[in-house]
């Protein structure tokens, strides 16, 4: 083939001996007398490209000497398998093509403080670390996409703009339209109700925001989520498809970005020990073990952080926990017909440390009874006529789940903090870049 295409750097094993164009930035060089040899990056992975000055011209040598980090460059050459390269490719430069030679980079191999990279996000989103943590992401959502779709769910996104709440009215951020008023969502779930109830398996994927005042690594103030809802299904029908889909995450994950599992020096051996069942405890179980541990829990209040921790630092594989009290989850949440105050709910907290990836659970399907939460809960009876009306006109049992994808990636990568695992996080003092 002729230099005239462009090919990605994760293409080079296929073009062996041929003359290639690739464009990208430089990540870095070294240079060796009548050699430079120029770490690439083009988007797809990292290259090395060595340029003699036997086999270009002077004004291609001199450009490629001027070079600085993150200048934007055309590459022109031969692609040369070699063992020792990354990917196990490199390219013999024969012409050099200058877009732009870059200003002083700002980030730098220097140790920078958590808000410099943040004021930063824009360019430390370049890094080798946060390339895999954005494949890693990629390939958590199209994994749980694909899976959903393969198991002949129907993706019936649902709005962003709502009338009412979903989790309750204190997280709620006001938003003017038009004349009225509107909230951004907290869930699709209650439209994901609906749209279960005309097509069946049905799921949504988008932005969710929780105007939560919290500082801590696992929260952020918009976040995105992967939420199934499947008419009559059960309690136990959601926990095993909530199983299903995390597994089936993982062993992509596992299969097709162990390199970028590498570069984040993540332990597999973790990972590859995530099979079902999972361990199981009730909410009773739970609090009874964390006052085994020692901590300061009160039962019939919520897990906090360090009880969920406590809760699996003893675990391999995640921990489903059920039937919370009634009073502590939304209005919607179906009763245990056996005790009334506990609700056919469920929790998925993740191992070493990461808490809560799945919450979720069975909904009321008796008309009355959702009116009577309803009003128990003080939401305006109007704003949920619509609601009202799927438990009217051929209600059923049905059941579903949330999936936060932010603290899924986390867990995953094993991050820190969950602002690494979204391009631009928006935490409590954070809204730029």
């Amino acid at each position: 083939m002729t230099g005239d295409k462009q090919v990605y750097i994760s293409e080079l094993t296929e073009h062996v001996g041929d003359t290639v164009t690739m464009r990208g930035w430089l990540h870095n060089r070294r240079s060796s007398g009548r050699l430079q040899f120029l770490i690439f990056r083009d988007g797809s992975g990292f290259m090395q490209a060595v340029v003699s000055k036997a086999d270009v011209s002077e004004d291609a040598w001199n450009d490629t000497l001027a070079l600085t980090h993150e200048s934007s460059i055309e590459l022109s050459g031969i692609v040369r398998e070699d063992v020792r390269a990354p990917g196990g490719c490199e390219l013999n430069v024969t012409d050099v093509k200058v877009f732009q030679v870059a200003e002083e980079f700002p980030i730098t191999p220097k140790e920078h403080g958590v808000n410099f990279l943040l004021d930063h996000r824009h360019l430390w989103l370049r890094s080798k670390r946060q390339h895999a943590i954005l494949r890693i992401r990629n390939e958590v959502i199209m994994t749980a996409r694909r899976y959903l779709d393969d198991q002949g769910f129907l993706c019936g996104d649902t709005p962003i703009f709502t009338p009412n709440a979903c989790e309750g009215t204190t997280t709620l951020f006001e938003t003017q339209y038009f004349d009225d008023k509107a909230f951004l969502a907290q869930s699709g779930q209650l439209y994901n109700e609906a749209i279960a109830m005309a097509v069946g398996k049905t799921y949504c994927f988008g932005p969710t925001f929780r105007a939560e005042k919290s500082k801590t690594r696992r929260h952020l103030i918009e976040f995105w989520m992967i939420e199934p809802e499947v008419a009559y299904h059960d309690l136990d029908d959601t926990i095993d498809l909530a199983e299903n889909l995390i597994c089936t995450i993982i062993e992509s994950v596992l299969e097709r970005r162990r390199t970028e599992l590498d570069v984040l020096e993540r332990d597999v051996s973790k990972l590859a020990s995530i099979k079902k069942p999972f361990h199981r405890m009730t909410y009773d179980d739970a609090a009874a073990k964390l006052k085994e541990k020692g901590a300061d829990f009160t039962l019939g209040d919520d897990f906090g952080a360090q009880d969920e921790t406590a809760l699996t630092d003893d675990l391999d594989r995640p921990l489903v926990v059920t039937h919370y009290p009634t009073n502590i989850k939304a209005f919607y949440m179906q009763p245990d017909a056996e005790r009334p105050d506990r609700v056919l709910c469920v929790d998925i907290l993740a191992p070493e440390g990461y808490g809560e990836i799945v919450g979720g659970g069975q909904r009321i399907h008796d008309p009355d009874l959702i009116e009577k939460r309803l009003k128990e809960h003080d939401l305006p009876q109007d704003q949920f006529q619509w609601y009202l009306d799927l438990r009217r006109y051929g209600s059923v049992p049905h059941a579903g789940f949330g999936m936060g994808i932010e603290r899924f990636i986390s867990w995953i990568c094993k991050l820190e903090h969950l602002r690494e695992a979204i391009p631009f996080p928006r935490m409590l003092y954070r809204l730029t870049p």
